[in-house]
């Protein structure tokens, strides 16, 4: 046991605090192997591949057991922009490979109850949240972004929503908050428990999904008919005063005469079931976000480029310490978290009794 290394803060007993951070900086964008080769082409310092692949999961378990101190230093450090007039919070998910997905092995079952399996075999569903604000004139400000690696419900990803969400209240309770998602219930049930007084907003995206997939089974999907039409209505949707309206009525005296009732009923039962979250004249002309590109950016930013990559499978853990550090990045909060981490590793050093220092010996 070395004190100057205690003192120092060193990490894992392997790296100084500079070596470990160019390291994490590394390995939250690229794979290990491609790690170890980036640092043998620099020359500075290098680590093995399965030094590399290490690192992170050790941050990761330091980072969890300090992570409700460190994240209200992060956001006490923080000011929202004096610009900012609204806050769009958003939940989403993204399918991953996952070491531990069951679900080739639980699809006969699922067959054999009636149910219809989705998604690739093998994936489950990382959460993404974010949190973002935009000016008067509907620019983006500022975005903070988080994941979490499969979940139920996604709770524990909401738990840090929240507070991220109730220390801006506290500082500015006059912004107007949004909240943007799909069409799930727990993802609705989450928001509103975060932002309670928040607009809600479903995802024109997600709409313009079961629109299309009505249309198809009318048209023919993919055909030149069916694309004008679904062009035509998710104007008439987004720009026309009571436009959900006459969008659920054409699809209505559409589906009396088209044989595939299928898709049409599921598409109007959505559009009834999200009425009242689909005000997105009356948003846009205030300035208030209706999509969910912020969300859905994250996770193909934070989540899928560096997680579904060819061949990779991951664990919970794993998946867990490489989201920490991206969304930390993609949030430029590294720096600032990197302090705090570092902190947690430092240990105070005095000298037992009978011992004489070399500064007294002199």
């Amino acid at each position: 046991m070395c004190p100057l290394d205690l003192r120092a803060g060193s990490i894992e007993g392997a790296w100084t605090p500079w070596a470990a951070q160019q390291a994490t900086g590394v390995v939250a964008h690229l794979t290990p192997k491609e790690g170890e080769e980036l640092f043998a082409l620099v020359g500075n310092m290098t680590p093995s591949q399965s030094t590399l692949d290490r690192l992170p999961t050790a941050l990761h378990g330091s980072w969890e057991a300090h992570r409700p101190h460190c994240e209200a230093t992060l956001r006490h450090q923080e000011a929202l922009p004096q610009e900012a007039v609204t806050m769009a919070v958003a939940l989403d998910g993204v399918m991953a490979p996952m070491h531990d997905g069951q679900r080739q092995a639980t699809r006969p079952h699922a067959l054999a109850n009636g149910q219809t399996p989705s998604g690739p075999a093998g994936s489950q569903e990382v959460g993404c949240a974010t949190v973002s604000s935009d000016d008067r004139q509907g620019e983006r400000l500022l975005t903070r972004r988080m994941a979490r690696m499969p979940e139920g419900q996604k709770a524990t990803l909401t738990s840090p929503l929240t507070a991220e969400v109730g220390g801006a209240l506290r500082q500015r309770p006059e912004v107007r908050g949004v909240t943007v998602a799909d069409g799930a219930p727990d993802t609705w049930r989450s928001l509103g428990e975060t932002l309670p007084c928040g607009e809600e907003v479903r995802a024109c995206s997600h709409a313009a999904a079961h629109l299309s997939a009505a249309l198809g089974a009318a048209y023919g999907e993919g055909t030149p008919p069916s694309q004008a039409r679904v062009a035509t209505l998710r104007e008439i949707r987004r720009d026309a005063r009571a436009g959900a309206d006459t969008v659920m009525g054409a699809l209505c005296r559409l589906r009396t005469r088209s044989p595939r009732r299928q898709a049409m009923q599921k598409a109007l039962a959505s559009f009834r079931e999200h009425r009242h979250r689909r005000r997105s004249r009356a948003l846009r002309a205030q300035h208030l976000p209706i999509g969910s590109g912020v969300v859905e950016a994250a996770g193909k930013t934070l989540v899928s480029q560096r997680l579904k990559r060819a061949g990779m499978r991951w664990r919970t853990t794993g998946g867990h310490a490489i989201l920490m550090l991206r969304a930390l990045g993609q949030s430029d909060r590294f720096e600032r978290a990197w302090q705090l981490l570092g902190e947690t590793y430092k240990r105070s050093v005095t000298l037992p009794r009978q011992v004489i220092a070399f500064s007294q010996h002199r």
